[in-house]
Parts: structure tokens; sequence; C-alpha cells
């Protein structure tokens, strides 16, 4: 098969290679690295190199997104293929957004996966043995004609939430059928979790039918997947969580764990332990805690041995293993705190050391963390795989990418050029300011001139405007100093703790006042800089105030460091380029369309260390440069319709 013979569209400057690359790496089973910005087709193209190179070798396809409107344009793709040559294809999505008990009950929809598969076998059990406690939409589902189904699905391959709107106009579950379809399906589509995760992993594999080796996967806006590796294979536990696990031992009772301990000794040294943690290490929101510092805790409050210690963690984990049956059995969602408590202190003493660091975290409700430092732990399965592409508008420096997922170093690395005009988008930043924290503890006018720059623009150009700010505290810091007060511009805000529908909320508000032109303040690698889309005046002018380095936390100083020792190179690797790639992401919202066009501002003279990376321009009259832009691409924008125009009248004139 040709590589572009599965293509829908006209291919565009770029495309066919592309495409071409993509297959010729799932041959050689090799793990591709692809940097490509917005509008180059990067979803139609992995789709169709990857099902070129799949179809005859009977591979199948596992199509990693990290939002929902990311799985919906996979399978908006897969539809305009399906025209060509007939590909199946699903999207799947956790049982808590689709399980019909579970989006019923709030209590449901938190649990876990492995808790949520325990009492949805529970139920299926009682269902097909015709007791109390089933499910009424299995029953219905197991009535059901799976052949109507079949041809729905394949035919015009749903999005999971049309899906979801078929199954439950019928009173059956999209869940277990999605379960029955997969191993039919060509191409899956799903969240990360589904690959990362062992345990979800394990299962897709066999829904699927397909062993690893014969799997390919795409792993999409993979910028965020170094990051979500490591907190894959991290744990935590909470004060809060203690408080969970005295409620527990109040409703099952408060048995002993070794002779003369109990659960709540237990509670209790761990209460102390955190407070001694907090009082000893913590620095600002996070600390370094000795490798062996709750372990020699508990051990001296108890007067153990490491082997008796080991013992009650297990003991733990088999106490909370009974509880989780008692409510399983009661129909109850499977989740035992206590269990949590022993897996953690299994974990937390068992970690390979030289992988993870432990910390003690801070605020309002303190923790303990075991933070591994290593994403290619939970990215080894990649290398299982018959291959894999990795893709994202911003993974540059893709050697960096490449290294901490421990992909080969053989591995194809390819960018890609932007299709959109150059002259449509504008890059400046000012040399006269800075965010870096000594600058601004010993000189407070420094404040003052970026919300002078701040106010100016935005009261000086009507146009749709965010300001991006590196942290909600320096964000919170503006709004304390009054400057919604000198802002004559509606001025949206996005809440640290704000819900996913209030945020969207606030964007849908911040993109109506376009004609006025809307202010809204966000925060650099937040939800607004990262996976929305803002087309043509719905955002034509961003800030970026400072450059958006990591927080010098204890957590980064050993990511820093482990870096620094495994690769020789940790401040490129988890400083500067996480910083570079969050810039972009933000500026990256301007520009979705060719015909789109905006401005970009970095407050900040340390943008001038990226220009290597960047097309930064030094500007000394912000607002006038600025304003000649819009000008002059207002001026190009009246021409290009007046051709169209001339065009149209000639063609009639023709006829």
């Amino acid at each position: 098969m040709n590589e572009m013979d599965l293509f829908p569209y006209r291919p565009r400057s770029g495309q066919r290679e592309m495409v071409e690359d993509i297959a010729t790496a799932i041959r050689n089973k090799q793990h591709i690295i692809i940097e490509s910005g917005t509008g180059t087709g990067k979803t139609i193209c992995a789709l169709v190199g990857c099902l070129s190179a799949s179809l005859d070798s009977h591979k199948k396809i596992l199509y990693l997104t990290r939002t929902n409107s990311q799985q919906q344009q996979v399978l908006k793709e897969l539809r305009r293929i399906n025209d060509i040559r007939s590909v199946y294809g699903l999207g799947l999505q956790g049982r808590q957004s689709t399980c019909p008990l579970a989006r019923r009950d709030p209590e449901l929809r938190s649990g876990t996966p492995e808790e949520l598969s325990k009492l949805c076998t529970e139920k299926k059990r009682r269902t097909i043995d015709e007791l109390e406690g089933g499910c009424r939409f299995y029953e219905q589902t197991i009535a059901t004609s799976f052949d109507e189904i079949e041809r729905y699905v394949f035919s015009d391959i749903p999005t999971v939430e049309e899906f979801v709107d078929y199954c439950d106009r019928r009173g059956i579950c999209p869940y277990e059928l999605a379960k029955e379809l997969a191993s039919k399906a060509t191409v899956v589509t799903a969240p990360y979790a589904y690959f990362f995760v062992q345990f979800i992993r394990d299962t897709l594999l066999d829904w699927m039918s397909v062993p690893i080796s014969d799997l390919v996967v795409i792993v999409d806006e993979a910028h965020n997947l170094p990051d979500y590796a490591r907190e894959v294979k991290t744990l935590s536990l909470s004060r809060k969580a203690l408080r969970h696990v005295e409620k527990e031992v109040n409703e099952f009772g408060d048995l002993e764990v070794l002779d003369g301990v109990s659960i709540l000794d237990i509670v209790s040294a761990m209460d102390e332990a955190l407070d001694s943690a907090v009082e000893e290490y913590l620095l600002d929101e996070d600390g370094l805690v000795p490798m062996n510092f709750l372990e020699e805790r508990l051990m001296h409050a108890f007067t153990l041995t490491s082997r008796m210690l080991e013992l009650a963690t297990r003991e733990l984990m088999v106490q909370g293993e009974i509880i989780r049956e008692r409510k399983k059995e009661a129909g109850r969602l499977p989740r035992s705190y206590i269990f949590s408590l022993g897996a953690f202190l299994n974990f937390w003493m068992n970690i390979e050391e030289r992988y993870y660091v432990k910390l003690i975290l801070g605020g309002d409700n303190p923790s303990f963390e075991s933070y591994c430092l290593d994403p290619s732990i939970a990215a080894a399965p990649l290398l299982e795989c018959a291959a894999s592409i990795h893709m994202s508008g911003t993974l540059s420096p893709l050697v960096e990418y490449r290294d901490s997922l421990g992909l080969p170093s053989s591995s194809p690395m390819k960018s890609f050029p932007s299709p959109f005009p150059r002259r449509n988008r504008r890059i400046f930043f000012v040399d006269d300011v800075t965010t870096k924290y000594e600058d601004l503890a010993q000189d407070e006018e420094i404040v003052e001139k970026i919300e002078d720059y701040i106010v100016n623009i935005c009261n000086g150009v009507k146009r749709n405007t965010v300001v991006f700010f590196p942290s909600f505290n320096l964000l919170q810091r503006f709004l304390s100093d009054g400057i919604l007060y000198r802002i004559k511009r509606k001025v949206h805000i996005e809440d640290r703790g704000m819900s996913q529908n209030d945020l969207m909320e606030t964007v849908t508000r911040f993109k109506e006042g376009a004609e006025q032109g809307a202010v809204l303040f966000a925060v650099v690698g937040g939800r607004v800089s990262e996976g929305l889309d803002f087309p043509d005046r719905e955002l034509e002018l961003a800030f970026i105030v400072g450059i958006p380095y990591p927080k010098p936390t204890a957590k980064q100083r050993a990511l820093l460091h482990y870096y620094e020792m495994k690769f020789g190179r940790g401040w490129e690797y988890t400083v500067r380029a996480p910083a570079y790639r969050r810039m972009l992401q933000a500026i990256g919202r301007l520009i979705r369309t060719d015909t789109d066009i905006g401005v970009a501002i970095i407050l900040d003279r340390r943008a001038k260390q990226f220009s290597d990376r960047i097309e930064l321009e030094l500007t000394q009259d912000a607002l006038g440069d600025v304003l000649r832009f819009f000008e002059e691409r207002e001026k190009e924008r009246k021409v290009s319709s007046e051709k169209t125009k001339m065009r149209k009248v000639d063609t009639k004139s023709s006829e």
C-alpha cells in the first residue's frame, strides 16, 4: 500500500514527508519523535502513516491522548479514512465517565479503576446469578443484539460522548460494550493511563486481543509524557488520608497488626512523624526527608525490627483487603484507607533509592511523598511495542525528550516548520524588567513597571488579550496591587481551584468579548495555556509575565541533580527546556489557522537567553510596535479581501 492512499485530503506542505517518515519508522520497528506545530495535521498524518504500515501486518494502533477534544479529533479523522477503506476505530474512557452507575453516583465517580473494576465484577456476578444488588444496565446489555451495536460503531465511528448517549437511550452499558468491541477495532484511542498504568494496560491488551509486540502506540501532546510518567510512579500519603483511616477503624474495628500494636497506634505514630518532618525538613512548600526517616520513627515508636515493620505493613494490607471485600459484597465502593496506608508504607520502604526521592510536602494537608525522578520507568513498556510515535508542537530539545523516556539513541527525530505565514505572528520582549526572585525582592519598582506595560497595552489595544503569569501567587500579587482598577476592559481570571466547568464558562465569556477586546488573566502551564483553541479574533495578544522557570523546590533540585548525574545536563533538561516549552505552549494559543494574526510580549529581559530557539525582537516601544503590527496586518487583510472580491467579479464576467 502506498503511504498516501488513505490520505483523505489534498496534502499540504510537509504532510507527505511526515506520513512517509512515520510509516518508515513503523516498518523499521523504531520510536519516532516528531515536533510539528498547530495546523500541520499531526493527527491525520499519524493515523495514515501508522495504518499504511500496519494494516497488512495485522498490527493494532493505540492512539493516546490527554484530553477529550484530542480524542474526538482522532475519531473524526478516522471517519474520513473509513470512507476510503474500512478501518474500525473505537474511543475508550474510564468507568468514571462511561459506567451508567458511576455517572449517577458521586462516590462511585471518585473510585479508582481497580476499585470500580472490583465492584463491577461483583455486580455482574449478581446479575448473572439473579441475585439482589446486580446491575440493571448490564442485564439489559447482555439481552441486547450485539450485531446492531457493532454495525453502528464501526460504520459511524462515534465519539465516546456520542456512544454514551446512544447507549443511554437504550439503557445499556457503554463501558461493557466497548470492552467487547475493542477486539475488533484496528485503532483504539484512549487516555494515557490505558497504557502507562500497568493494571489498566494489561486489561486493555486483553480486550484488544493483541500482544504488546504487535501494538503501535501514538502519544499525542507528548511534551506532557515525562511529567505524567513520573507521577504514575509516585505515591503519597496525607494527613487527611490518616483521618480517613480513623473513620474506617471506627466502622470496622481497631485490629492489631502486631502484638500490642493496633491500626490506630500506627496512625498516631504517622501523625507524629508528619509533625516532626514538617518541623525539621520543610522549607517553603516541600523538603527532602532522609531515606530511612519514616521507617526509623516507626521502629523506634514500637521497638520493632525492620522485618517486624514490614510484617505490620502487610497486615495492614490484609485487613484492608478484608474491608474491601466486605464493602464490595454490600454493593459499596470497595475502598479501604487502611489498605492504602499499608500499601504506601510497603512502597515507601521498598523503592529503589537511585530512582526516587522522599519528600515532606507542606500546606494545610501535609503529606509524605515518594517521588519518582525517572520517567523512563513508567515509559519502559514502549520498548516492548512494535513501534511508537511521539508528537507535539513543543518537544524541543528532542534529544532531552528521547533521553528522559529512555528511547533508543537510534530513534528518528524530526521537526516540521509551521505552515502559517511568519509575518502573521511577532514575538517581542522588553529588557528593563524581570520576575527573577532576587530582583523582585530588591526592587519593588519592577512590579510597577510590569504592571504599567500590561495596563498601557491592554488599554491601548482593543483586542482579546491573555496575560500569562508564571504562577498563581504572582497573579494574585498583581490583583492585590489593584491592577484590575487600572485596566479599562473586562478582565476574566483563571482561579487556582476553579472547576473545569467554571473555567470553560470563564473562557467562553472571554471569547465572546472579542468585539470590545476582553482580557483574561491565566497561568503558564495551566489549562488555558494548553489544550484550548482561540481561533480568529478570540485571541490576538498574549503577555508572558516573566520566564516560567520551575520553582526551585526540593523536588525540583532533586530532579536537576538526578539529570545532571545521569546525562550531565541537569539545568538544560529540567529548567531551561520546561520553561521554553511552557512559553511556546502559551504563545501557540495565538495562531491556530493560516488567517490568524497575533503578538506575544515577554516581559522579562531573560527572554534573550532563548533567542536561539524563539524568533524574538527587542522592543523599546512595546505599545507602538503592537499597534503598528495590527495596522499592517489589517491593511493586508483588506487588500486580500479586495483581491478576492475582484476575482469573484472576474469569474462572473467570464461566465
